[in-house]
């Protein structure tokens, strides 16, 4: 709020996008001036985590501000309601502002407003949750009912292929266009919250063909491989489950379909580009706060590992970036922030930058103010791929409760997470003060991984076969509409 004018707030998250993928943050091997731009209009925080590196948990978080303790979630529940707390999009609502979202929300019901007055819903193919969305009507409106899957490519998958419809057929496209509309059909009475959730990067890798063409051949630096990652018998019993999940492709097999995936990246940072347009053609955007971020990132084959779930760098830590109005004195123009932050963190940024009381129920800090965390604890899955994290910013513990087993990485000499340094001597006293730290962060079935207050973990069940029959959550022909399942069965990953 400036001079007691609300501003307008445009809340953008993607799917999936690890947070060094930025040409701002030095990446020479992807495109996005859009967001480089953003970044230099405004702040960007280097330290960005997500609590809960997975799809709907991660949601959860920026919706009500809260961790995953408070909230309820972190494995993955795609029948579980929104919890009994605020919400964002209500927050801004009572407060007077007319609410819309555009795209992904993965809530159950699928149509639950969460908040929001208008939704345009894409849910990335889940009718068993309650369809279809309002992009497979646009395509069935258009001639091309159920064939939005038609690509052939998993969601969950890494293989690629141009996209097989026209571009404007294209989610990314769509999902823009009805941001910029959503904007165009505004009540100009009242101040504005838009939530735009674009789906992608996220699997299928399916970039229209102009941007696979123009990251054809494209330099493209070799996967990491830890020196922890290289002998597969010693890896802890959740990474090899991984491992197993998805085939092992060479190096130049990998730089392809990152190529692919980055090209994905570029065409929302180029659509990204006419929603910004549009509120300055409205004369909106000097009185908009924008903030991008990612629920969570992707592995993309460092390590010889794939997707989510892992709170490793490409997989836990996401990008975010703040503009403020024009003339937002809390926010200093080209800022790089180092303080750790979180998905529980945007609520209360946005309410306190648009002048709204932030609800006591919120466990996120605001990442304007002077108010630092003193670590960060991210936790993902209850069962062998149970893993927790803890981070102060310089030292990162990962504890794989499946066989007990203790990473330790120097963030600050060694970013790129090559050396595990759980053994060695003089990082012994480092690992036990995080470890205590960890321990007093655990709840629910951790409890039971604890013995004499120090972490004992569980010995892990025998690997099952490897099994994808399911090609890794292949989508079929939407026409006639898939018939509802069972809500409650996760369909995804292998």
């Amino acid at each position: 709020m400036i001079n007691g004018k609300k501003n307008n707030v445009l809340f953008v998250s993607v799917d999936q996008w690890p947070g060094h993928l930025l040409g701002v943050a030095g990446r020479r091997d992807i495109d996005t001036p859009t967001l480089d731009q953003l970044a230099r209009n405004g702040v960007r925080f280097t330290n960005c985590f997500s609590e809960c590196p997975i799809c709907i948990p991660a949601r959860r978080s920026m919706m009500t501000g809260t961790d995953p303790r408070a909230h309820g979630d972190r494995v993955f529940t795609p029948d579980m309601v929104m919890p009994e707390l605020p919400l964002l999009a209500e927050s801004f609502r009572n407060a007077g502002y007319q609410t819309g979202a555009v795209g992904k929300l993965h809530v159950y019901p699928a149509r639950d407003r969460i908040g929001f007055e208008e939704v345009v819903s894409f849910e990335e193919g889940r009718p068993q949750l309650g369809g279809p969305d309002d992009w497979e009507i646009f395509l069935a409106d258009h001639g091309e009912a159920g064939n939005g899957y038609a690509h052939g490519m998993s969601n969950n998958g890494y293989e690629f292929r141009p996209w097989h419809l026209s571009e404007a057929q294209h989610p990314t496209n769509w999902l823009a266009r009805q941001m910029c509309r959503m904007i165009q059909r505004r009540d100009p009475t009242r101040p504005q919250f838009w939530h735009l959730s674009f789906n992608f990067p996220h699997p299928p890798i399916v970039p229209a063909v102009a941007y696979l063409d123009a990251n054809r051949g494209r330099h493209m630096d070799d996967p990491l491989e830890g020196t922890w990652a290289k002998n597969p018998d010693t890896l802890p019993s959740a990474l090899k489950k991984i491992r197993r999940s998805w085939p092992r492709l060479s190096k130049e097999k990998i730089k392809d379909m990152r190529r692919a995936f980055h090209a994905q990246c570029t065409q929302i940072d180029h659509q990204f580009r006419l929603v910004i347009g549009t509120l300055r053609e409205q004369l909106l955007l000097d009185d908009t706060i924008i903030l991008f971020t990612s629920d969570h990132g992707d592995m993309l084959g460092d390590h010889g590992l794939y997707a989510k779930r892992l709170m490793y760098r490409g997989s836990a830590q996401v990008p975010m970036i703040i503009m403020g109005a024009r003339d937002d004195e809390t926010i200093t123009p080209g800022c790089v922030d180092d303080r750790l932050v979180g998905m529980q963190d945007i609520m209360p940024t946005l309410l306190k930058m648009a002048g709204i009381d932030v609800p006591d129920s919120c466990t996120g800090r605001s990442m304007i103010d002077g108010d630092r965390r003193e670590y960060i604890y991210c936790e993902a899955m209850e069962d062998r791929g149970a893993t927790r994290m803890l981070t102060d910013g310089r030292l990162k513990l990962i504890w794989y409760p499946a066989g007990n087993h203790v990473q330790l990485f120097d963030m600050k000499n060694d970013p790129q997470e090559l050396h595990d340094l759980s053994d060695v001597r003089e990082f012994e006293n480092d690992r036990r003060r995080m470890e205590g730290i960890l321990i007093e962060q655990l709840y629910g079935i951790d409890l039971d991984w604890l013995k004499e207050g120090k972490l004992h973990g569980f010995t892990p069940p025998p690997l099952p076969p490897a099994d994808n029959r399911g090609l890794s959550a292949q989508r079929g022909l939407h026409y006639p509409e898939p018939p509802k399942g069972d809500v409650s069965k996760v369909v995804g990953a292998p």
